[in-house]
């Protein structure tokens, strides 16, 4: 789960990190009254969404009058703001975040995230702040330092001093850089996330040290402890098929090809994406339905993939261990019944009750392609939608 930047100042600012005076806003006239509350001579107005690059899309904005406040808060609010993590249908604009303009003389970057190559949280920090962290990985690795925190321990001041001093911020700002530091840490832990990144964090005139910006992923198996960050969901950043597959325990994410994939198990759903590629389509989605699944989940299932208009066929793909064949092969016909479906269906299933269940599906009067192999599946699915 994603919140938007004004919430995970929210966030930020209970665990002692300085962030701008701002407030969001859903309509120009709010955004108008936001900056009149505010005060002072310069306000920005930044588009709300959940994709990193806005600034580059157009949608933060610097205003040096409620005017020009009022402008760009009418440009901004509705757009379809396009980035490079949005792809190029974009994501549209439904609300903002004003905020007092800052005295920005240098910007850092910081995140606190879950290296899986160690299995241990990994604090970074790096002197080049307001750039994408992937090409300052790729261009400049050695501007990127990292410390490793002991769980038990937490991280200790010298190492947030450690990344403070090694980014090269000011040693009258020091201090401040290790308790900005500690504190995303804090909340990281605190709040289950599974990133919390700051980009930039900056060092004003002043030498004050604040969040000039905020991002969270938060771990979705973890979210039943935290009502409060529940609340933050906003609906309207979400594929609607992902919101629709969630409330049936459904793992789905919308995707470019042409081939839907229903399979139990993530490893086995991307082994399968992977065959497909394999053989020169692309898969239409990842769709995981567990060890559990019923015939209403299997049948939602097949209903969420075909509501996609470029899905030409559909690849079911089940390794029977706590979930039985026969079980599946009785929800794919119900559900292929239900559906009237009318693009090809290719079906492989090893495992428990094998046997059971391609004689359920071989006598259901349906022309459904067996496969005894994965590659086999892929072939024949790649082949069923280029029509061979």
């Amino acid at each position: 789960m994603k919140i938007h930047e004004y919430q995970g100042k929210e966030l930020l600012r209970k665990f002692n990190v300085v962030t701008p005076r701002g407030k969001p806003a859903l309509s120009v006239d709010e955004a108008v009254k936001v900056a009149e509350e505010l005060g002072g001579k310069v306000w920005v107005v930044k588009a709300q969404i959940h994709a990193g690059g806005r600034g580059k899309g157009g949608g933060v904005k610097v205003a040096k009058s409620l005017e020009e406040v009022r402008k760009y808060a009418s440009d901004i609010l509705g757009m379809q703001l396009i980035t490079h993590q949005t792809g190029p249908e974009g994501q549209k604009v439904n609300r903002l975040l004003i905020e007092e303009g800052a005295d920005i003389q240098k910007e850092y970057y910081l995140a606190v995230l879950t290296d899986r190559a160690t299995q241990k949280v990994v604090v970074m920090a790096s002197s080049e702040g307001g750039m994408d962290i992937e090409e300052v990985a790729h261009s400049h690795p050695e501007k990127i330092l990292k410390e490793f925190v002991d769980p038990l321990i937490g991280l200790t001041e010298k190492q947030a001093g450690n990344l403070a001093f090694g980014i090269g911020v000011p040693a009258a700002s020091v201090t401040r850089a290790t308790e900005l530091i500690r504190g995303l840490y804090t909340c990281y832990m605190e709040t289950d996330a599974s990133l919390a990144e700051i980009n930039p964090m900056i060092l004003e005139g002043n030498g004050n040290i604040k969040a000039l910006d905020a991002k969270f992923n938060f771990d979705s198996n973890a979210l039943f402890r935290h009502p409060e960050i529940v609340a933050y969901r906003d609906l309207d950043e979400e594929d609607p098929d992902e919101i629709e597959a969630s409330k049936f325990d459904l793992a789905y994410i919308s995707l470019d090809g042409n081939i839907g994939c229903l399979v139990n198990g993530a490893g086995l759903a991307m082994a399968t994406m992977d065959t497909i590629k394999l053989f020169g389509a692309e898969p239409a989605n990842f769709l995981d339905v567990g060890g559990g699944a019923t015939t209403e989940k299997v049948t939602e299932a097949f209903k969420i993939m075909l509501k996609n208009p470029k899905v030409k066929g559909i690849l079911v793909n089940i390794f029977g261990g706590i979930m039985k064949c026969d079980t599946i092969a009785t929800g794919v016909v119900a559900a292929a019944k239900e559906v009237h479906l009318s693009v090809p269906l290719v079906v492989r299933m090893k495992g428990t009750n094998e046997d059971l269940g391609k004689e359920i599906l071989k006598n259901s009067g349906l022309p459904i392609i067996s496969a005894d192999t994965m590659a086999e599946a892929a072939q024949q699915a790649v082949a069923a939608v280029a029509g061979k």
